[in-house]
């Protein structure tokens, strides 16, 4: 559908909107105004995307009590929900969560390395080499600087640098990523940056509540939406999509019925069903033919002459009963049935795709509007009148694009819905004729207050008195309010007794929402979070070394300090 609104607009039409309704009506549709809660949507830019891995680095560090580099294999291998991390830390134990995730307890092997005099022998190479050479992981595998350096590099060029394993056999620790840079480094410094980047992309790559903005050009921005991944988003480019599917934005269809509806249209699949079933190929020159008479001896308009029971070329002689020099057995198929079946599927697409397409052209001249009507906001406003807030004809055009929008995108879901493609097993023949009864009543509502709406919003408001402009702005603003409620209401019978009924399929859809999609704000963190980071990973290498295995119950002021701190940075990002 595209781009149709921003938020600031969208923010100042519905304040003075909600006060142009006050008094018309009750204290319930009153209620129903109030829009719900929507899930709050971050922009992550090149230049936050360190801070936002930061503060979930620092969180789990604190929690924890372990090193940046452990924290973060923590997180890649819980895909960064630091939520379902605590819960697998308090049910099952640190020994039990580290083990699953490839982190050795720092303190459980002896790190001890011989005298530097010495050499060991490297179970790689199976060469001699200076324990100067020589590193050892945190599981106490020991290997030379060359067979790390050329692990190291295998592994970065292969893309695997989130969660690079030990060279050991069986060995599933990950590798200390100071180690890492440090060895690759003095064999190839840009490796090195290649590293850091994918480290620091794999918070958007394998966080599920964190995407990249799909726009074309991209942006560089990367969305991150705090409580559910089934939304509707606006990038601060502009850009409006689905969250979880990354495709424009769709709702009331799901994921997937939209994208069976996109590959339908595009693939035109039941127009070459209707001709599979009509038309036979000549072969000669492959083009489709359809009978047009009862013979079943066919011509090209090439000149070929075929069966149409077989396909077969033949001659042209033949007789009432036989084709000349050609016999293809008996037929027994039911082609007339099937032919039908072709037919009833193709029309029921095609009445859907109509409607579908009918609301979109319809939404693509409405946004045309835009201008036209702040002309007329404009004139009404030189005029010189006592009726001076003409808010209620923008709120109305807004309204009137959202609207819109669901009303077109609800013809896709009823086709799926209502079809066999992916509830044939869900409802009995009854229970959907009664559903799509119940859902074709309140698309039809709508679709009524559309379309009046839309009429009144074309109306030359500038040339009106001020008695026809007072009662057109009722007219607006009453049907403002009767399709927003009319939204909320089919947005509900989709996800309670539609969807909501099935026993075998899983459908998420995005939300209803009056003030439309949910522009993200930029992602701001306070910044103390790089110095709590810094404090954190301190006292996290002190524990490591023995001092605590443990989060400590309790702490110095220094430690009651810094958890200060990151609560405060917290605080930043939850009310930013």
């Amino acid at each position: 559908m595209g781009e149709y609104m921003s938020g600031s607009e969208e923010d100042y039409y519905y304040s003075s909107d909600r006060e142009s309704i006050d008094g018309l009506e009750d204290e319930d549709t009153e209620t129903q105004w109030a829009p719900p809660e929507a899930p709050s949507c971050k922009v992550i830019t090149k230049d936050s995307l360190l801070d936002a891995q930061t503060e979930d680095l620092l969180r789990v560090m604190d929690l924890i009590s372990v090193r940046e580099h452990h924290a973060r294999t923590l997180l890649i291998h819980y895909r960064w929900d630091v939520e379902k991390l605590v819960a697998v830390y308090v049910e099952k134990g640190k020994a039990w969560m580290f083990a699953e995730a490839g982190v050795t307890l720092v303190g459980a092997v002896d790190h001890d390395l011989p005298e530097l005099s010495s050499t060991v022998m490297c179970d790689i190479c199976i060469e001699d080499v200076p324990v100067s050479d020589v590193s050892k992981m945190d599981c106490g595998h020991c290997f030379c600087n060359n067979c790390w350096t050329e692990h190291f590099i295998v592994k970065i060029n292969e893309g695997q640098s989130k969660r690079i394993r030990c060279m050991a056999h069986k060995c599933i620790a990950i590798c200390d990523e100071a180690v890492v840079r440090k060895l690759v480094s003095k064999r190839n410094p840009d490796l090195v940056d290649k590293f850091d980047r994918f480290l620091l992309e794999s918070y958007i790559e394998d966080n599920k509540m964190v995407k990249w903005c799909p726009s074309i050009p991209h942006c560089g921005n990367a969305l991150r939406v705090e409580n559910d991944e089934f939304c509707e988003v606006e990038c601060s480019c502009g850009s409006q999509f689905c969250f979880s599917c990354l495709s424009e934005a769709h709702s009331p269809c799901s994921c997937l019925m939209w994208k069976l509806w996109t590959n339908k249209c595009r693939d035109e699949s039941e127009t070459i069903n209707w001709l599979t079933v009509h038309t036979k190929p000549c072969p000669k020159c492959h083009k489709p033919v359809e009978k047009d008479g009862g013979c079943n001896l066919v011509s090209c308009i090439c000149g070929q002459a075929f069966c149409w029971l077989c396909g077969g070329a033949t001659g042209l002689d033949h007789t009432w009963s036989n084709i000349d020099n050609h016999s293809c057995g008996r037929y027994k198929e039911d082609g007339e049935k099937k032919a039908e079946r072709a037919k009833q599927d193709l029309y029921r697409y095609l009445h859907y795709h109509d409607r579908y397409e009918a609301h979109t052209e319809s939404f693509r001249q409405e946004s045309r509007l835009r201008e036209t009507i702040r002309e007329k906001v404009l004139n009404l406003e030189a005029r010189d009148s006592k009726f001076r807030d003409y808010s209620w004809l923008t709120n109305g055009l807004y309204r009137l694009f959202r609207s819109r929008r669901a009303l077109s995108y609800s013809y896709p879901f009823a086709f799926y819905m209502f079809g066999d493609d992916l509830f044939n097993n869900e409802m009995t023949k009854k229970e959907r004729e009664i559903k799509q009864n119940l859902f074709e009543d309140q698309q039809q509502q709508l679709e009524s207050n559309i379309e009046k709406l839309s009429k009144f919003i074309e109306e030359p408001f500038d040339g009106y008195s001020e008695e026809e402009v007072m009662e057109a702005s009722m007219q607006v603003i009453n049907l403002s309010v009767i399709i927003d409620n009319l939204c909320k209401k089919m947005y509900d019978c989709i996800e309670n007794d539609l969807l909501g009924s099935l026993q075998f399929s899983l459908h998420n859809i995005a939300p209803y929402l009056s003030k439309g999609i949910e522009r993200a704000v930029e992602l701001t963190i306070g910044g103390s979070t790089q110095a709590g980071c810094n404090s954190s990973c301190q006292k996290t290498d002190a524990q490591a070394n023995g001092e605590s295995d443990q989060p400590s119950a309790s702490g110095t002021s220094d430690d009651s300090e810094q958890r200060s701190t990151w609560k405060r940075a917290r605080k930043v990002v939850q009310v930013a």
